[in-house]
């Protein structure tokens, strides 16, 4: 891809504070994460009427619970009792005909509706106005999607020709998925950017990333890439002569007869979506990876990685596949673990005041620019709305 048809996202250095500083932190808490459509599940973890799941974004200390109710619709609500505020779910999943509070053994549907409460009649509230805070849940490529302020679109809207595409990726047939987390000690958007850059392939992946460069292109970088409002995809780049490991031949191939044989090798193989602002997944059938990175603080994140499959394991072959692609992954990111915490702990230092990237990393700086834009708009709401600061004589007065 020309570095001038990049040109548009400029070429200026970007500031370092933000990949480290806590008070920028505390802005994104509020103008990304409280602003977006934040990615936190698949419909397959709720296969049946009551069936829950459990989730946690520490960057806004909120807990949800996501249902499948009696009518099949998933809905997402506070796990908070609408008495005095204790969590209805510690586990992380399950299935559930109703959701009693430990405390005073409030009821709720799996509608969210207050159902019972003891010696009710006591309080001064009606029954219907007690129902568990909803949130905004949607659903796209079987993944679900939640918004914790108020979405000024659906999610559809807001990917675009993303949406289509990632209905046609492997995971939207998921019935099952192989997970594995991490947590690591570096801002989310340096372990983010470390995803969506080829630029390090050659240097911390020779042996494993080996097949994703060539003669042709030593660093790998993509044929295309593509953008669409604060989200960005790319399509990776095919070496004509691979020399994989026997090992890796073997598994990718048997991967690669099954996805044909279960119709999950879809147009997408070679396709990244990265959708704002912690999500990025795969087309790839014969290992379709979903990665979410999730902000702890300003210098810490904990990372989501799984891979997505149709249909249980069946025979010995079909397991082995999965094993090694998921053991794939494991290794090559674990090779990244200590580059990208390294690259924290310098930027801790304060030693840098920007950083650069160069044109093949512009879904990086595309990345920066959408969550810069939501920070400075943010602060310019403050700004607006801040009330004028009263002086303590007035306050006496």
């Amino acid at each position: 891809m020309s570095d001038d048809s990049l040109a548009w996202l400029g070429t200026a250095p970007i500031p370092a504070a933000p990949y480290h500083d806590p008070a920028w932190f505390e802005l994104e808490r509020e103008a990304v994460f409280r602003r977006a459509w934040l990615q936190i599940g698949h419909v397959c973890e709720l296969p049946d009427s009551g069936s829950f799941i459990r989730r946690e974004i520490e960057a806004l200390n909120v807990s949800l619970l996501i249902v499948r109710g009696r009518d099949g619709e998933i809905r997402a609500f506070h796990n908070v009792c609408t008495h005095r505020g204790t969590q209805l779910v510690e586990e992380e999943s399950g299935r559930r005909g109703t959701f009693s509070c430990p405390y005073h053994r409030w009821s709720f549907g799996t509608d969210g509706a207050l159902l019972a409460a003891p010696d009710f009649d006591r309080f001064f509230v009606d029954k219907a106005d007690c129902a568990l805070p909803r949130v905004a849940l949607d659903i796209c490529g079987g993944l679900i999607f939640v918004h914790l302020g108020t979405p000024d679109k659906g999610l559809r809207d807001d990917l675009g020709p993303y949406a289509t595409m990632l209905d046609g990726f492997p995971a939207a047939q998921a019935t099952t998925f192989s997970e594995y987390v991490y947590e690591i000690d570096a801002n989310w958007k340096l372990t983010y950017d470390n995803f969506q850059e080829n630029y390090h392939l050659r240097f911390i992946h020779p042996r494993s990333g080996a097949p994703a460069v060539g003669e042709d292109n030593p660093f790998g970088y993509p044929v295309k890439m593509g953008f669409h409002g604060p989200h960005r995809t790319q399509t990776i780049w095919t070496n004509p002569d691979p020399a994989p490991q026997p090992v890796q031949a073997q598994s990718f191939g048997r991967a690669a007869r099954f996805a044909m044989a279960d119709g999950t090798a879809g147009p997408h193989s070679r396709d990244y979506l990265a959708l704002f602002p912690n999500f990025f997944i795969l087309g790839s059938p014969a290992q379709p990876f979903s990665h979410t990175v999730w902000p702890i603080d300003a210098r810490r994140s904990r990372g989501v990685i799984r891979l997505y499959w149709k249909g249980e394991d069946d025979c010995a072959s079909r397991r082995y596949a999965r094993e090694y692609a998921m053991a794939s992954a494991r290794d090559i990111h674990a090779e990244d673990r200590d580059v990208i915490e390294a690259g924290q702990r310098g930027l801790n230092s304060g030693a840098l005041k920007h950083i650069h990237f160069q044109a093949q990393e512009a879904l990086c700086r595309h990345l920066f620019t959408a969550v810069d834009e939501r920070v400075q708009a943010y602060r310019a709401d403050l700004a607006g709305t801040a009330p004028r600061p009263v002086s303590r004589a007035e306050a006496m007065a």
